[in-house]
């Protein structure tokens, strides 16, 4: 399935929680907190500005970004669980 978020939405592929503490110590899986980053794997064609131009994106396809844990909506596509937000709610691009 494909998808195209609108506005200055984005789609996230919510990336899978640490297996391992920085310890070193195995989590099990009720002690693994809800994953807060993620891939881009669709944005949108940005903000409308009064002006009736279209704000750019900050983010792009395939960047790995940080977001709130409770940030935007969950669905599945393909089976794989994903989030919608908004631009504003990405809160920092992860530079390898």
């Amino acid at each position: 399935m494909k998808i195209r978020p609108l506005d200055d939405r984005v789609v996230v592929k919510v990336l899978d929680a640490e297996e391992k503490s920085d310890g070193g110590i195995v989590l099990p899986d009720t002690a693994k907190e809800k994953p807060s980053r993620g891939e881009v794997v669709a944005i949108g064609v940005g903000r409308l500005l009064e002006s009736g131009d279209r704000a750019p994106m900050s983010v792009s396809k395939g960047d790995t970004v940080l977001f709130g844990r409770y940030s935007g909506n969950e669905i599945k596509i393909s089976g794989k669980e994903h989030n919608v937000m908004r631009e504003t709610e990405v809160l920092a691009i992860i530079v390898n």
